[in-house]
C-alpha cells in the first residue's frame, strides 16, 4: 500500500509540472502574441537585442529598470523626446525581446557592453544615456567602463551607494534551485491579475498607475520564465556590482543629470542619489517632492528637462 501511494504521489507530481508548464507556456504565447516585437533586432556577438527607433535629433538611449522593457519607457517618455531626439529603447539582456546573456556574464558592466554595442550598431556612437531604476545602475556602469560611449548620463531612481538590508526573499527564492524550477513556472502560470495589479501600484505609489499603462506595457511580458529568471539573477547579484562601481564614480566625465523622486520607497533618494551626486564631478541633483519611483510616467516634463539640460551642457543642443 505504502508503495502504491507513493506510486501515485509521483504520478501526480509529474502531471503537475507538467500541467504547470503547459500553462506557463499558453500564458507566455498570449503575452507574445498581444504585445509581438514593435522594434528591430541588432546582432551584438550572436545576442539579438531588440531596438525600437524613432524621432530626429542627437541620440539618446533609454534604458528600463528591472523587470521591464522598451514599452515602459515607450509609453510616456519616448513620445515626449522624439519631436527633439532621435530616441533609441533597448530591452536590456533577457527582458523583453532581447536575448538573455551566459548566466555569470549578466553584470551591469556586461550589460553596459552590450547595450553601448547595440547603439553604436544603430549609428548612435556617443549618445545621451538615460537609465531608470536598475537600468540607472547600467548606465552608471555605461559611463564608467564606456567613458568614450556616451556623451551625457542621466540617472533616474537609480540605486548607485552600496546598503545594508537584505536580499528580498523572492529573490532569494527565485534564484535557488527549488524556485527556478518549480516556483518560476507556477508564477508564470498562476499568478492572478489582481496581485499584478497590486504589484504595480506598489511601484508607482505614492502616485497612480496612469491609465491605460497595464494594457500597452502588460506585465505578463515580464512574468515569462526567462525574463523573471533573468531579473532575478541580475537583482540578486546587484549589490555586489553596485559596490565594485561605487570607487569609480568620480571618473565619470560627461555632463550628469540626476532626478530622483524624494517620495520613493523602493530605491532611498537619501541614501543613493544624494551620494551620487557628491561623487560625479560636475553632477547636479533634482529631487522631486511627492514623486516616488516612476518620474518618467508620473513626472514627464521633470525627466525631459533633465534630459534636455544634460544635451546643453554636453553641447547637443
Amino acid at each position: 500500500m505504502v508503495v502504491k501511494a507513493l506510486i501515485s504521489l509521483l504520478i501526480l507530481g509529474v502531471a503537475g509540472v507538467a500541467i504547470t508548464q503547459w500553462k506557463a507556456s499558453q500564458k507566455e504565447g498570449q503575452a507574445e502574441a498581444s504585445h509581438p516585437p514593435p522594434g528591430q533586432f541588432v546582432d551584438v556577438d550572436g545576442i539579438k537585442i531588440h531596438a525600437v527607433v524613432s524621432g530626429e535629433g542627437p541620440d539618446l538611449v533609454l534604458i528600463h529598470g528591472s523587470s521591464g522593457s522598451t514599452r515602459d519607457t515607450s509609453f510616456t517618455l519616448a513620445p515626449a523626446l522624439t519631436d527633439r531626439y532621435r530616441v533609441i529603447l533597448l530591452d536590456r539582456p533577457g527582458h523583453g525581446y532581447s536575448d538573455p546573456l551566459p548566466k555569470g556574464h549578466e553584470t551591469i558592466g556586461d550589460q553596459a557592453l552590450f547595450l553601448s554595442a547595440a547603439a553604436a550598431r544603430l549609428g548612435a556612437e556617443k549618445p545621451i544615456v538615460m537609465g531608470q531604476s536598475y537600468g540607472g545602475a547600467v548606465a552608471l556602469a555605461w559611463a564608467v567602463l564606456f567613458p568614450n560611449r556616451l556623451s551625457a548620463l542621466v540617472p533616474v531612481s537609480t540605486p548607485s551607494t552600496p546598503w545594508t538590508t537584505p536580499l528580498d526573499p523572492y529573490y532569494q527564492l527565485i534564484t535557488s534551485t527549488f524556485g527556478n524550477l518549480l516556483v518560476v513556472p507556477l508564477i508564470t502560470a498562476f499568478v492572478p491579475d489582481s496581485r499584478i495589479e497590486g504589484t504595480m501600484n506598489e511601484v508607482f505609489a505614492p502616485q497612480a498607475v496612469p491609465e491605460g499603462y497595464l494594457a500597452y506595457f502588460n506585465p505578463r511580458l515580464s512574468l515569462r520564465r526567462s525574463a523573471a529568471r533573468a531579473n532575478a539573477r541580475q537583482r540578486a547579484n546587484l549589490l555586489d556590482e553596485i559596490a565594485a562601481l561605487h570607487p569609480r564614480y568620480p571618473e565619470i566625465s560627461v555632463p550628469t543629470e540626476i532626478i530622483h523622486g524624494d517620495a520613493d520607497d523602493i530605491v532611498s533618494h537619501s541614501l543613493h542619489s544624494e551620494n551620487l551626486v557628491k561623487r560625479i564631478p560636475g553632477a547636479v541633483l533634482t529631487l522631486l517632492p511627492g514623486i516616488g519611483h516612476m518620474p518618467q510616467h508620473v513626472a514627464v516634463p521633470d525627466v525631459t528637462a533633465a534630459i534636455d539640460r544634460a544635451a546643453a551642457r554636453a553641447g547637443l543642443r
